[in-house]
């Protein structure tokens, strides 16, 4: 593992392990170089392969032909940010072992230890690479939606970003609530070149697999959503039995009236605006008629999955989903004045309805009578009967 240079006899070891530490002579003639060499060896937990919340640890470990110094280490991320440690082992100054913080996506990337030493003067940086398999979404992310609206969820993933060469599986999930049974939409590999399949296990879930998007995304698309089709969408990653996921919380949107219809003269019309879950503290809906007042403005009350406004004239209404002032999404709803004839028909139709429930009941009273003076006549008639009876029985015995 070693040979030497014939221009300036130097000597190259190569492969250098703990073990190569020691001291080097070198004589020529009548000349003696001695050279002392300190050979320092750094490994990483799990090759450097990570996933996010994961905690590393290091162990670094040196041999010297001398006494072994006591060692000052600091470590430095890929921001060349200080990272707080924690010595976990030290064996007599020979092996140290030290757990670093909790990884994130975004650490990715050549970190540095940083090692020095008094006596002997030692000020040496050696380099290692992390990486953490992940996503570039936030952990859980909420998007808002309206019925019939077209809706495209997607999750970012930085393999290729990090050159991760691994290979890794995930699948995404469906539930509409926390506490429901999770379905199954599709499932994904990335091979070590990076290569990406996808398969689609729902088949009564309407959703596609959008053919062109951007490279290292998991993305589904809901063509037209339902307002059963709000949940939570999560997607996992898993490599060498470990798991990350990322969350996308869809919110679903709608507006309705009751009663249906045109608005008839004289009548109310109730305007309902409601979301599929609980809203955030930061957001809330509000109704508000174009061109209106500020009389015309009806908001939800924290936690309030609906808002209701009572509409005694026609106007266009709109309903707000509203978070840090920001509007997200908007559905208008129409309120149609019902023409004057309609108005005549449902007025004459209330008065002919009338007037047939009266006849109804006048009739009703009326054969009622006649029922009861025919049960009368027939009684009379009955008992007239029987009187004769009894009369002739009487004249016969005589």
């Amino acid at each position: 593992r070693s040979e030497i240079n014939p221009k300036n006899k130097h000597l190259k070891v190569l492969d250098l392990r703990l073990s190569d530490a020691g001291t080097y002579t070198c004589e020529y003639d009548s000349h003696t170089v001695t050279i002392s060499l300190h050979v320092f060896k750094l490994t990483v937990s799990l090759d450097g392969h990570f996933l996010p919340n994961e905690v590393p640890e290091v162990t670094l470990m040196q041999n010297s032909p001398h006494h072994l110094p006591d060692l000052n280490i600091t470590f430095f991320n890929s921001n060349n940010n200080i990272v707080r440690t924690k010595l976990l082992q030290n064996e007599s100054r020979q092996k140290y072992v030290l757990k670093l913080k909790q990884l994130e996506a975004t650490d990715s990337g050549t970190w540095m230890c940083h090692v020095h030493s008094d006596s002997p003067l030692i000020n040496r940086n050696i380099s290692f690479d992390v990486k953490v398999l992940g996503f570039q979404n936030p952990d859980l992310e909420r998007k808002y939606a309206t019925v019939d609206s077209t809706v495209i969820l997607s999750w970012r993933l930085n393999f290729r970003k990090i050159e991760w060469k691994e290979g890794f599986t995930g699948q995404l999930n469906w539930k509409q609530q926390k506490s429901a049974t999770a379905h199954k939409l599709l499932d994904f590999n990335v091979t070590a070149r990076g290569v990406q399949h996808e398969t689609k296990k729902s088949s009564h879930f309407r959703f596609e697999i959008p053919e062109k998007k951007p490279e290292s995304t998991i993305e589904v698309k809901l063509p037209k959503v339902h307002f059963n089709h709000s949940g939570q969408y999560q997607c996992q990653l898993a490599y060498n039995g470990r798991y990350v996921q990322s969350e996308i919380e869809l919110v679903v949107m709608k507006v309705s009236a009751n009663p249906v219809g045109p608005l008839l003269r004289g009548a109310e019309m109730t305007l309902i605006c409601q979301v599929s879950s609980p809203l955030p503290p930061n957001a809330h809906l509000r109704w508000e008629r174009v061109n209106g007042t500020q009389v015309d403005i009806k908001e939800s009350k924290q936690h309030e999955l609906k808002v209701e406004v009572n509409v005694s004239a026609a106007g266009l209404w709109n309903c707000h989903l509203i978070e840090d002032n920001d509007r997200k999404i908007s559905l208008n709803y129409p309120v149609e004045e019902a023409p004057v004839w309609i108005s005549y028909v449902v007025i004459g139709a209330s008065i002919g309805g009338s007037v047939l429930v009266f006849g109804l009941a006048c009739l009703c009273i009326i054969s009622g009578i006649s029922w009861q003076r025919r049960r009368q006549r027939v009684k009379r008639m009955a008992r007239a009967r029987q009187y004769l009876l009894e009369n002739k029985t009487c004249q016969c015995q005589q």
